[in-house]
């Protein structure tokens, strides 16, 4: 079965919702080999690898059967550098410069070796906002919550990370993109709750300071109060797709959505505006001195 992928695949709503369409098709299909073709697409954001690659890894165990063809240079040319092609046997000669960043796929219990590729991948960027070592710690920690919310509730056999640097944008920005194929945030929280949110819904309840499905003496939430704030002070981006649910904040401003098809798994996508001038540090860091 070929699968045509769109002209244009951008981290937004419909990028993402195609994305999920295509998925549905493939697995919806009574063929055993799965064709994604590039052959439409001039443009594909590179952190949605990670996207892309859950859902093939997901096909594969449904016993499908996948390949990709006709993709354009360009595309091609990044989608080696950034290590996603090396699984259809692409690999790179050349060393991956600072506007790329890897695709990786992660066993939920490696844990330091993601942090390592969130400190690397993201906070080394020498365009990253300039932060405090314990402020840079903390984001860390916040992102590393996305990955321990998979392990604790998804269940996946591997989490898929990737991201990009886009320097010619108006600000300048960096996506990362994490993707997990276990149970969703809509399926969790109305386990919990007993109720019937909507994938938005549910996204909007697990993302409040406090709120968790987690059990035990164990801190709960998706963990993003740090880095939601980070990224508001940055003019920055979140966005939580699971299920049906689409969940977005941008300049100050919070939008949901429900996709028509439904997403079987979790995907977070953080952007960052590299144009950001300002140090940030902790509240607790901050001295009477430096306040008058």
């Amino acid at each position: 079965m070929k699968v045509n992928l769109n002209r244009n695949i951008r981290s937004d709503f419909e990028g993402y919702s195609h994305l999920i369409r295509l998925y549905q098709l493939a697995k919806a299909s009574d063929a055993n080999e799965i064709n994604f073709s590039f052959e439409n697409t001039s443009w594909f954001e590179a952190n949605l690898s990670a996207v892309l690659g859950a859902i093939i890894e997901l096909l594969e165990d449904e016993g499908k059967s996948v390949s990709i063809s006709s993709i354009k240079p360009i595309i091609r040319d990044v989608l080696i550098r950034n290590g996603f092609l090396g699984r259809f046997g692409d690999i790179s000669n050349s060393n991956a410069n600072q506007t790329i960043v890897s695709y990786k796929k992660f066993n939920p219990v490696a844990d330091e070796a993601f942090m390592d590729y969130i400190k690397t991948e993201l906070l080394s960027k020498p365009d990253f906002p300039k932060h405090s070592p314990r402020l840079g710690k903390k984001i860390n920690e916040s992102i590393f919550e996305l990955y321990e919310n998979a392990r604790t509730h998804g269940r996946c056999k591997q989490i898929h990370t990737c991201g990009q640097y886009y320097p010619n944008k108006k600000p300048k920005l960096l996506d990362i993109t994490i993707v997990d194929m276990g149970k969703t945030i809509k399926a969790n929280v109305n386990d919990f709750l007993n109720q019937n949110l909507t994938g938005a819904e549910a996204i909007e309840w697990a993302l409040e300071y406090g709120n968790t499905t987690k059990t035990g003496n164990i801190s709960g939430g998706l963990g993003l109060d740090i880095i939601q704030e980070f990224i508001k002070l940055n003019n920055g981006k979140i966005q939580i797709i699971s299920s049906d649910g689409y969940w977005e904040f941008r300049r100050g401003k919070t939008n949901k959505m429900l996709f028509e098809d439904s997403f079987p798994g979790t995907i977070a996508n953080l952007e960052f505006n590299l144009d950001d001038r300002s140090v940030y540090q902790l509240t607790e860091e901050i001295s009477l001195d430096e306040i008058f």
